[in-house]
């Protein structure tokens, strides 16, 4: 089985001279000579990581390697009370958080009481992570796509047509701003928003449900990055998705039902699939979805969240994000053939992806993710201080996050 590449060089010293005294997303200069040498996006990602890594070292040495694992697990689960199980998983501390769809909600009280439900459990003596809050999510896009009554009442499309621009914008960070105010309400704090995709065709598959702002880059670069500041400013981590970009993909060309390849070229997806992640990247987003399409002119030909290729190279060092990775629902017909989901959870770890959305499964599938990754990580399959480093990041974006 194919072994974990480590991150990018750059050991703590570096990390700590490139961090000293500057954000981790800002670029300090430093001098040789009389030569300028501005750090490279790859180093700053491995900065960031590695003060994140000594942040949380005091908690990493309390987990249990199953608890190391269960910290990279988002659970779902079916009906409007979490069952007993899950309950169990997360007084135990080997849940990083929980995923709800319209399934999960009939009405508020219900719903408000399903999440307390679960930050009791969270709060439990048993759990060393019990400081931290569970990530608590949904997909509240607007529009078309929300699992929630109330804002962020127009979609995507509605926003990017709004002229002049400058409305555009105001209309895009109200939106932030409401969603997060409306997630808040019902105890969550990250929402699965905003897509980014730049929809190439009429109908195609964002268009079809108006979730992408429009067929131009710069407009969606324009657009996405207020939503971003304002819904984070509102206490509720944003979610850009779904790198690379799925714009490109066809009216019935959908990831949860099979495969998808986008065909573009490697300078047609950078420049303008690629490109609106750039600016909520500077805003500061807190996580990036990358998506199960594949993207052969990207140089791979597995699925993208299943590629270092893509995960490491174009969105950790191309790129420069240094937050936490997601990936799509492991439950994706587009990873058939990929094995079960345990295997499809260690593939995604390996490629680099933080976080494994088990989404609609049963809890024993995200169990199954769970103890795939625990093997990984004992039986040297996957790198142990990458392993750490995936832990620490999502431990410092629930650190964050409002209890």
């Amino acid at each position: 089985m194919r072994r974990q590449s480590r991150l990018p060089a750059a050991g703590a010293a570096m990390a700590a001279l490139l961090l000293a005294g500057c954000g981790a997303g800002s670029a300090r200069i430093t001098v040789t000579g009389n030569v300028a040498h501005r750090p490279s996006a790859a180093q700053l990602v491995a900065a960031a990581q590695a003060a994140d890594l000594a942040a949380a070292a005091p908690l990493l040495s309390t987990l249990s390697v199953r608890q190391l694992a269960g910290q990279r697990i988002i659970y779902g689960y079916s009906g409007l009370t979490p069952p007993a199980q899950l309950l169990t998983l997360i007084r135990q501390g080997d849940v990083g958080g929980v995923i709800f769809f319209g399934s999960n909600f009939r009405s508020r009280p219900q719903f408000t009481a399903a999440v307390r439900l679960l930050e009791k459990a969270n709060a439990s003596t048993s759990n060393p992570a019990r400081a931290y809050p569970l990530l608590l999510m949904t997909d509240q896009e607007g529009g078309l796509v929300r699992r929630l009554p109330g804002a962020p009442v127009r979609s995507e499309k509605a926003i990017g047509s709004i002229r002049p621009i400058s409305a555009a914008i105001t209309a895009a960070r109200q939106a932030g701003g409401g969603a997060a105010q409306n997630l808040r309400s019902f105890g969550l704090n990250v929402n699965l928003a905003p897509v980014l995709d730049v929809f190439h065709t009429a109908g195609d598959f964002d268009d079809q449900f108006q979730r992408s702002y429009s067929m131009s880059a710069s407009v969606v670069s324009a657009l996405g990055a207020p939503f971003v500041r304002a819904q984070q400013g509102g206490k509720v981590a944003a979610t850009a998705k779904h790198f690379p970009g799925l714009g490109r993909a066809g009216r019935g060309q959908n990831t949860d039902n099979g495969p998808v390849k986008i065909s573009a070229s490697k300078a047609a997806l950078q420049s303008v699939d690629e490109a609106p992640y750039a600016g909520v990247i500077k805003a500061g987003v807190k996580l990036v979805m990358v998506s199960w399409a594949v993207y052969p002119n990207l140089g791979s030909t597995r699925p993208a969240g299943l590629s270092p290729v893509i995960v490491q190279g174009q969105l950790r060092d191309r790129l420069g994000f240094a937050g936490v990775t997601i990936t799509d629902s492991i439950a994706a017909g587009a990873l058939r053939a990929f094995g079960s989901t345990g295997t499809r959870a260690l593939k995604a770890a390996q490629a680099g992806m933080d976080l494994i959305l088990v989404a609609s499964l049963p809890v024993g599938s995200g169990v199954d993710c769970l103890n795939a990754l625990a093997h990984g990580y004992s039986d040297g399959v996957l790198n142990k201080t990458t392993f750490k480093t995936a832990v620490a990041q999502i431990l410092a974006l629930r650190k964050s996050l409002p209890t």
